[in-house]
């Protein structure tokens, strides 16, 4: 696993992809990475709009690839939060008639093979991995 760390801001999102892309193999199916994308900026965002609002911090971000699975481990130290605890949107429901929010963390755990949480050590560690076959 590889460590980087960055500035929980929006301007960080493009330097975060590309410390991920570059810890995959080059033949990483178009479509699984697309899916990783959307997981990946789905999270990063949410640490870096909520975690430390209305200030700032950091992100530690572990990615590796073992046996053609990506596992990327995120952590901050902002306020403790469980996107997984929300209950999924009812998605058979007009945008309209949904409530705001959920719908990202949704797309998350329907893209990614495994998704977990935990708060350790005073800090939020989400975890997620996808089989990259």
């Amino acid at each position: 696993m590889e460590i980087k760390v960055f500035d929980a801001t929006d301007e960080n999102m493009q330097p975060v992809n590309d410390f991920i892309h570059g810890l995959l193999p080059e033949d990483c199916p178009f479509g699984v990475l697309n899916k990783i994308d959307l997981a990946v900026e789905e999270i990063y965002i949410n640490i870096a709009h909520y975690a430390y609002a209305p200030g700032t911090g950091q992100v530690q971000i572990s990615c590796g690839v073992d046996n053609n699975v990506l596992t990327v481990i995120f952590r901050d130290s902002g306020k403790s939060f469980d996107p997984l605890a929300k209950k999924d949107p009812d998605i058979t429901m007009s945008a309209e008639e949904r409530d705001i929010g959920g719908l990202g963390i949704f797309l998350t755990k329907k893209f990614m093979d495994s998704v977990t949480y935990e708060y350790t050590d005073g800090r939020n560690v989400l975890t997620i991995s996808k089989n990259l076959s």
